[in-house]
């Protein structure tokens, strides 16, 4: 499970986190192999600002289900702190605790105000790939890349601000660089120069460590080179889920696993009705705008309050999301996250979920245990109900 701490509209963010803590029980209980803690900072809608304290905070209130962070976002926290802080909770929670580390985008800085001091150079744009129309695979839906750039003035102006109160860094590190000083912590410490740094906390500490990848990009080659397994992202980025799992089998050297390990990622939303599972989702379209337009994340409306996205140009930006995720009754749901797990060889699904009513999101949880537990005990198939809490 991945778990953002939605708030809702009328609610506060305590009422978010205790929701957040509410589920960590409920998943351990309902045998769901992990729970992750998203990394999202200074918006109004989603609190899973520090994972790390999260996780803590779950790891005292269950006693199986492993937990950890889906992603510590490298752009704003260097993997030394982190490697720290969940070796920490490792310690005193041993063989249950996983530190998911994401190559966060730095986007290109906003133009400068006249007087102000001149912006640092922007990253270089990854190479442009073809683009690619709506396909599917084994019956699974992979759509076309939204129009999405980072390059709307509005949009930078959001991200610039966050960025200067976060203390974000103005380049992106080498995130193969990055992932082996996490490695090289949790081991026998870290060449610099004639020294080696160690951490009494990290060496040593029973801490799995997972690469993110939203694209084929550098995330998805690092973890093949270094042997990690890797969480690929469909929920959020779905039009090239399969070139990023294909890279990192590709890429994959024997290191810290033997072979490949794949968790993929799904947005998911369950009731006993098709009906009431389509009544509860609303809100959702307006919801991803925010996030990909200069609003960000808002408050999760009321299914009653929802207003449906209209503009063709805004349905455009947020459609990949909107279409491909699972909405509807036990077996409908299982039906789609089978046909994921066929597509791209996933060895686990990392499920989300996101309404209005927390209560609903637990029972989406429960509905999804009781359902994928019982396809999984069929004869012809071995599935694991992996989940993260979002």
């Amino acid at each position: 499970m991945l778990e953002l701490s939605p708030v809702a509209a009328g609610a506060d963010a305590g009422d978010a986190l205790a929701a957040s803590l509410e589920l960590a029980v409920l998943a351990d209980r309902l045998g769901y192999e992990r729970l992750w803690f998203a990394e999202h900072h200074l918006t109004p809608g989603v609190v899973s600002a520090a994972p790390a304290v999260l996780t803590a905070l779950a790891a005292e209130r269950t006693s199986r289900i492993r937990l950890g962070s889906g992603a510590v976002l490298l752009g704003s926290t260097s993997p030394a702190l982190a490697v720290e802080q969940f070796a920490t909770v490792a310690r005193l929670h041993p063989g249950r605790i996983d530190l998911g580390l994401g190559r966060a985008h730095v986007p290109p800085p906003a133009p400068t105000v006249a007087g102000s001091a001149p912006a640092p150079p922007a990253p270089a744009a990854p190479p442009a790939r073809e683009p690619v129309g709506d396909r599917t695979v084994a019956g699974l839906l992979v759509p076309a890349a939204p129009p999405f750039s980072f390059s709307d003035p509005a949009l930078l102006a959001h991200h610039g601000v966050r960025s200067r109160l976060l203390g974000r860094r103005t380049e992106i590190p080498d995130y193969l660089a990055e992932l082996t000083l996490a490695l090289d912590l949790l081991g026998e410490g870290h060449v610099v120069g004639e020294e080696v740094v160690r951490s009494g906390v990290a060496s040593g500490a029973d801490l799995q460590v997972w690469a993110l990848a939203s694209s084929p990009g550098e995330s998805a080659r690092a973890a093949g080179a270094l042997g990690l397994p890797l969480a690929a992202n469909y929920h959020v980025s779905p039009s090239g889920v399969l070139e990023t799992v294909a890279t990192y089998r590709e890429a994959f050297r024997p290191g810290v696993l033997p072979a490949p390990r794949v968790i993929v990622s799904a947005d998911v939303l369950v009731a006993e009705t098709d009906a009431r599972a389509e009544t509860l989702a609303r809100g959702f379209d307006r919801w991803v705008l925010g996030i990909r337009t200069a609003s960000g994340a808002l408050p999760y409306p009321a299914p009653s309050d929802a207003e449906p996205v209209i503009d063709e140009r805004e349905r455009a930006l947020i459609g990949d999301r909107v279409r491909t995720r699972f909405v509807g009754d036990p077996r409908r749901v299982v039906d789609g996250l089978e046909r994921l797990v066929e597509a791209t060889g996933a060895d686990e699904l990392l499920v989300t979920s996101i309404a209005h009513d927390a209560a609903a999101r637990l029972h989406s949880f429960a509905l999804l245990a009781r359902a994928w537990g019982a396809e999984a005990a069929r004869p012809t198939a071995e599935r694991e109900p992996t989940a993260v809490a979002s």
